[in-house]
C-alpha cells in the first residue's frame, strides 16, 4: 500500500453517469458521496443494542449532558443526534480512507479489515466497529482528523476510552492512533493495552448499561488516568536547519563540556572541608552554608 489512490480511475469515472460519478463507498474506486457516510437505520438500531468504542468516549467524558443523551438514545427515548451537518464529523469520515493509506505509506504496514464489526466474547453488549487492523502486528487501527490547534496529549486523552475498549473487545494488545491535524501535520501513536485502565472502563460501562436496562439515570464516572503512548517511532531530522545548527554546536562543544566537568570536580576536591573560599589563576571556589561549593570565574 505504498501508492495513494487520490482520484477515481479514469475508466470508472468516464463510464459512470455524471450524477453517479464518485458514488462509491471506497476511495479505491472513487470518492464517496456524502449520503454514503450516513449510518443506515439498521446500523443505528444495532448501535443502541450495546456499547461501542465511541460510546466509551462519552461515558468517560465527564460531560453529564452527553452521557444523559447517550442513555436516552440507548433506551429509545431520544433520536440519535443528526451529525450529517457537522463538518468536523463528516470530514473525519470522508478522510478515513485517506488516513489509512497515508499511515500505510509512512509506516510500510498495510491496514486491513476496515469496517469489521466485533462482539465481546464475555459481554455480548460490548461491541466495536474497527477502522482497521495493522497487518502483521494485529494492532487496532483508529483514524482521526482533528483541528491543527489540538495538542497531541489532548487527542490521546479524548480517544483513550475508545482505543482501550476496542483493544479489549478485539483481544489485541496494541492500537495505533493515526491523526491528521488540520491540513499540515500528521502524527501516529502506538498505545499498549492497559488492563488496569480497561478494568475501570469495564466497570463504568457495566454501570451505564445497567442504567440503560433498568431505567435509572446514569451516574457520572471519573475517567482513570490515560496510559501514555509507546515510544516506538524513529524520526529523521536530516534537512531540518534548527536540528542541524544545534547538532553542530553540540558536536563542537561536547569535548569541551567533558573537560569542564572534569576540571570542576578536581577544583572542588582540592578545597579542604574548613575552607570557605579558595581562589587563584582567575577562578574561585566558594562554599555556602549548606557546604556546597560553587566554581566561578573571577572578574
Amino acid at each position: 500500500m505504498s501508492d495513494l489512490l487520490l482520484f477515481p480511475p479514469a475508466a470508472a469515472a468516464n463510464d459512470a453517469h455524471p450524477d453517479e460519478q464518485a458514488d462509491t463507498s471506497s476511495s479505491a474506486f472513487g470518492w464517496p458521496r456524502l449520503g454514503r457516510l450516513q449510518l443506515s437505520a439498521e446500523r443505528l438500531d444495532a448501535r443502541n443494542r450495546g456499547i461501542g468504542g465511541s460510546d466509551a468516549n462519552i461515558i468517560l467524558s465527564g460531560d453529564s449532558e452527553r452521557v444523559l443523551r447517550l442513555w436516552q438514545e440507548k433506551r429509545g427515548e431520544a433520536e440519535p443526534e443528526d451529525l450529517t451537518g457537522k463538518l468536523a464529523v463528516v470530514l473525519g469520515c470522508w478522510t478515513e480512507e485517506f488516513n489509512r493509506q497515508w499511515y500505510a505509506k509512512l509506516s510500510g504496514n498495510p491496514v486491513i479489515d476496515a469496517g469489521a464489526q466485533l462482539t465481546c466474547s464475555e459481554f455480548r453488549w460490548r461491541k466495536c466497529t474497527l477502522d482497521g487492523v495493522v497487518a502483521g502486528s494485529g494492532a487496532i487501527f483508529e483514524a482521526k482528523h482533528t483541528n491543527s490547534f489540538v495538542k497531541p496529549e489532548d487527542v490521546l486523552d479524548r480517544y483513550m476510552p475508545q482505543l482501550q475498549h476496542n483493544m479489549a473487545v478485539a483481544k489485541s494488545d496494541r492500537a495505533v492512533l493515526s491523526v491528521i491535524f488540520g491540513n499540515a501535520r500528521y502524527e501516529m501513536f502506538e498505545i499498549a493495552a492497559d488492563w488496569l485502565y480497561q478494568l475501570d472502563l469495564l466497570e463504568a460501562e457495566k454501570a451505564f448499561w445497567s442504567a440503560v436496562l433498568g431505567g435509572e439515570p446514569p451516574v457520572m464516572v471519573e475517567a482513570p488516568p490515560a496510559p501514555r503512548p509507546v515510544a516506538t517511532r524513529e524520526l529523521s531530522f536530516e534537512g531540518n536547519n534548527a536540528w542541524a545548527s544545534a547538532a553542530a554546536d553540540w558536536l563542537e562543544t561536547n569535548q569541551a563540556a567533558k573537560m569542564h566537568a572534569t576540571a570542576c570536580k578536581m577544583l572542588k576536591e582540592l578545597v579542604e572541608d574548613d575552607v570557605r573560599r579558595a581562589f587563584g589563576h582567575g577562578v574561585e571556589a566558594r562554599r555556602n552554608k549548606a557546604g556546597a561549593i560553587t566554581i566561578r570565574e573571577v572578574p
